[in-house]
């Protein structure tokens, strides 16, 4: 295949290495495209890391403070710290990484070439890719409301970041799924307060930490949702709250030090759906596995929430061996006569430097 590039386009390829093809780019900086990222660099494979977010750590960043239980042989943790342990982890062979750049396009050329083209008016080349995008790209659902938009940078949060904004204050959550349940349980002894308003007359949680809360000092207003929000003179923080029952339609202001709006998530799936390699999709948002990793496009490889193959688990713990089968799968790719599998071991060579310098903390 012929395509001719423009001397600009020509020069800007030449700047970014996009002729020097990389063995593999992982698409996506979540915990699977870390281990993905960390296992390739094992096998000797020349990596790049390309994330739509300004930092690595993907999805987790959303619930820093939660306790993480699902990695097998690790003590639960807060996330915050998970994702410390999986970057540090992710960047040890040293990847190239570009943060803040959004893959519009994965076009196949060749046998062992690939082009991965970005909107930053990037093209890089490689000869395999990694699809490690989880659900694609997610955004919390924002508060549809006139004026709500001035308020994100002081107290309207739609991500819990840490649980130490929330000390000694009354907050209200709005929303009743699974995320907003688990914030009214975190918050329920840290905040001075904790109000729960939710559009349905029940709650549509996980049915455990429904009966939680009925035993935590929570209070709970069903039908009810924000009407408006007033703030103060310089309508840069909320300081009433208008809420609203959805059938009286009786309204009551009330004060609040934080809001939280937790609506759900805004699903992008884009990239899979516009692609030039179209690869065969299990459901509208997952890509379809071939017993393991693969994908229909030989050289293209998925790992983490974006593929379903029957061997899935849906734990974090899961990635990691998707990543870990997809680096494996992508190396063979490339180098057809490599060993199937990586030697990770405290004995492999490449560590020996690295071994020294983790076994001062622990003497």
């Amino acid at each position: 295949m012929v395509i001719n590039y423009s001397i600009i386009e020509i020069r800007e390829k030449i700047v970014l290495g996009g002729f020097i093809m990389n063995d593999v780019i992982i698409i996506g900086g979540g915990p699977a495209g870390l281990y993905a990222s960390f296992y390739a660099g094992l096998r000797g494979m020349n990596v790049r890391i390309v994330d739509i977010q300004d930092k690595l750590g993907g999805k987790m960043h959303v619930y820093p403070e939660k306790i993480i239980w699902d990695i097998g042989g690790l003590a639960p943790k807060p996330c915050a710290e998970v994702i410390k342990d999986t970057v540090e982890q992710g960047l040890h062979f040293n990847p190239e990484v570009n943060l803040k750049e959004r893959v519009i396009d994965i076009r196949k050329i060749a046998e062992q070439h690939f082009e991965v083209e970005t909107d930053k008016y990037h093209v890089y080349t490689t000869k395999s890719v990694i699809v490690a995008i989880g659900g694609g790209i997610i955004n919390p659902k924002q508060l549809d409301i006139k004026d709500a938009e001035r308020y994100k940078l002081t107290n309207l949060n739609y991500v819990v970041q840490s649980l130490k904004k929330f000390k000694n204050k009354d907050v209200l959550i709005s929303g009743a799924g699974n995320s907003a349940l688990d914030w009214a349980n975190d918050l329920s002894d840290y905040a001075k307060s904790v109000t729960l308003i939710y559009r349905k007359t029940d709650i549509k949680g996980y049915e455990a930490m429904k009966n939680i809360l009925d035993q935590l000092d929570v209070e709970k207003l069903p039908n009810t949702h924000i009407h408006q929000l007033i703030g103060n003179h310089t309508q840069t923080k909320i300081e009433q709250v208008i809420l609203e029952n959805i059938e009286t339609k009786e309204q009551i202001a009330r004060t609040f030090d934080e809001v939280i709006i937790s609506h759900g998530f805004d699903r992008e799936s884009t990239l899979l759906e516009e692609s030039s390699a179209q690869v065969d999709m299990f459901n509208e948002y997952c890509i379809k596995g071939f017993g393991n990793t693969s994908t229909s496009i030989e050289g293209l490889y998925a790992c983490g929430d974006i593929i379903y193959h029957e061997a899935k688990a849906h734990l974090i713990a899961s990635a990691f061996s998707d990543a870990a089968n997809a680096a494996n799968l992508a190396k063979l790719y490339v180098e057809p006569k490599a060993a199937p599998e990586g030697y990770v071991s405290s004995h492999n060579e490449v560590f020996k430097e690295s071994n020294k310098v983790v076994m001062k903390n622990y003497l």
